[in-house]
């Protein structure tokens, strides 16, 4: 083969998976057999096709086919590089802790979402949000039966608060409720710097039999704007073994069980 012919090979290699992605983006979806058949070409070269495309972040691969990577998720994919170690320890800590057949509220954050992605090898999970990336999150990538309050969104982790939301929690009961707080002290309790979704995380913490609390470990010890709760509130903390040892042996001696991960 000329030089020529491989170049030329190799525009209509790119041309087709530039046109592969474009088909996904506008259809959402679509499986191995039909770009396969629309483009002329076997399903080994669709599957290799697919498996470049997702790996420059413009489609997931799913079985049978691909789904369209929205926008959102592309800067989430990139942030998740520049997350702080501690993120995946603490989702994974938090889910390790979950049973087979629970009912779990998960409120929002990136911690929940860390956590929402770890509840992937997890089956028979009802899990009720106020996140609607979270929500986004779970209803494409797990088979999880999912509840969402609805509500007025506020915030860039879009988190759902009103009226509507504590309607919705009102009626809740669930197994295990999961907060992200922006602050919890021994002294000053659980606070958070968003008066709206410190509302609700006091609406939920009344349905939970168990409560969870996941903190950043740079904020255990902090007091943020408004109070929730005491820190008596919560059944466990969960955070990362960065956290400043003064103030967790603070949190113990209140007799509130931590988890460092």
């Amino acid at each position: 083969m000329t030089d020529v012919d491989e170049d030329a090979r190799s525009t209509l290699t790119v041309e087709r998976r530039d046109a592969m992605a474009d088909l996904v983006a506008r259809q959402g979806a679509a499986r191995v057999s039909e770009l396969a058949e629309r483009f002329q070409v076997s399903p080994t070269t669709v599957r290799r096709d697919l498996e470049t495309l997702e790996q420059r972040g413009t489609v997931e691969r799913v079985h049978g086919g691909a789904v369209a990577v929205r926008a959102r998720e592309r800067r989430y994919r990139s942030s998740v590089r520049s997350m702080p170690p501690y993120t995946r320890r603490i989702g994974r800590a938090v889910v390790d802790m979950v049973d087979e057949g629970e009912t779990v509220f998960l409120g929002p954050g990136s911690l929940s979402l860390e956590v929402a992605r770890s509840l992937d090898d997890r089956s028979r999970i009802t899990v009720v949000t106020s996140g609607l990336e979270i929500a986004y999150w779970l209803a494409v990538h797990t088979s999880h039966r999912l509840i969402i309050t609805g509500g007025q969104v506020e915030g860039p982790d879009l988190a759902l608060v009103g009226q509507v939301t504590r309607d919705a929690l009102s009626s809740l009961r669930a197994d295990r409720v999961i907060l992200e707080l922006g602050g919890v002290s021994a002294v000053e309790g659980l606070t958070d710097d968003s008066l709206p979704q410190a509302d609700i995380a006091r609406t939920v913490m009344e349905a939970g039999a168990i409560i969870v609390a996941v903190v950043p470990p740079e904020r255990v010890g902090r007091v943020a704007a408004v109070q929730i709760a005491p820190v008596t509130g919560v059944d466990v903390i969960v955070t990362g073994r960065e956290a400043p040892s003064a103030y967790l042996w603070d949190l113990s001696e209140v007799g509130v069980e931590i988890v460092l991960a």
